[in-house]
């Protein structure tokens, strides 16, 4: 009987030491975004479209996804399809995960705009597009030209 009480408390004890009553539920996951072919050759007021896909490895409900850009070369406008001017060093939230923007020319120099993408867990995504001025015929495509990852998203 003596027995009995002693395994009796042990498998209590080791029961009640091994729970955990707490959920982990992994909430940050790793994300990137991803573009078809940009124009990279652009004329004076001309409109570049820049079609672009979030791509998470997981999904969480609570997730927000933001998008900001800086132009640190030449003078140009970025927008959404809807028409509203996006403001250099403003973050503004993804409605979808796949969305078009539109970069607009103001000049005849090279052009650099930096795009960052971050969520609500203070991870970040960061690509640069370079346009260069064409003078003559329509735009050539090619890929973005400068992709830069950063922030503890890639491990």
């Amino acid at each position: 009987m003596k027995k009995i009480v002693i395994i009796s408390m042990v498998a209590l004890v080791l029961l009640c030491s091994g729970c955990d009553d707490k959920l982990d539920v992994q909430q940050a996951y790793d994300f990137l975004l991803s573009t078809m072919p940009v124009q990279t050759k652009i004329k004076l007021w001309e409109t570049v479209e820049i079609r672009c896909q979030l791509n998470r490895k997981g999904m969480y409900e609570d997730a927000k996804y933001y998008i900001g850009y800086f132009q640190t070369e030449g003078k140009g406008i970025l927008q959404k399809p809807n028409g509203e001017v996006l403001a250099p060093n403003d973050f503004y939230e993804l409605d979808n995960e796949t969305f078009r923007l539109y970069y607009t020319s103001f000049c005849n120099v090279q052009q650099l705009i930096d795009i960052t993408l971050h969520d609500n867990f203070d991870q970040e995504y960061k690509f640069s597009l370079s346009f260069t001025n064409n003078t003559e015929g329509t735009g050539s495509r090619s890929v973005i030209s400068t992709v830069q990852k950063s922030g503890s998203i890639f491990r």
